[in-house]
């Protein structure tokens, strides 16, 4: 993983790009991670500046951008949303997709925001979703719609 450059950025701005790289680099398994907005902007990733052409055969994530795993995430949040209003099921908290060769979490961050992970298929599901839960009661309280604004132009410089 690449680290983002945090220069000029808020305490909180790099304590969030801080959490995200320590969930990467110490849970096993985890490939990368995204951040999306309510309204489905990516705000923090794993490797933001990271762009990769499609059908390159990469093994360590979505193929293309890093923004292709927030895309991911944006849509899973969506269905998942639409179908628990359907059945009356309340709020989403978390939702996992396993799959031949990885997996995918999305949870729920207090403001609406999602925490996404792309995961190896032989991944231990407990310790992430577990780490995921740390990272989003850690950040859930910061992100605030001024971080949120900050995070996205800092997204935006980084690409």
């Amino acid at each position: 993983m690449t680290a983002p450059s945090t220069f000029g950025l808020s305490t909180e701005a790099r304590n969030l790009h801080w959490l995200l790289s320590n969930l990467v680099e110490e849970v096993p398994g985890v490939h990368s991670v995204t951040v999306v907005s309510s309204d489905g902007l990516m705000l923090l990733s794993s490797d933001p500046g990271h762009q990769v052409a499609r059908g390159t055969g990469r093994q360590d994530g979505p193929r293309g951008s890093s923004a292709d795993l927030a895309t991911i995430v944006s849509g899973i949040g969506s269905l998942t949303i639409g179908a628990a209003k359907l059945m009356d099921g309340g709020g989403v908290k978390q939702t996992m997709v396993a799959m031949d060769e990885g997996s995918v979490f999305v949870m729920s961050i207090s403001d609406g925001s999602l925490l996404g992970v792309h995961a190896t298929p032989d991944c231990d599901m407990s310790v992430i979703a577990y780490h995921m839960a740390l990272f989003v009661g850690r950040a859930g309280h910061v992100l605030t719609p001024e971080l949120r604004s900050e995070l996205r132009k800092s997204m935006e410089s980084a690409q």
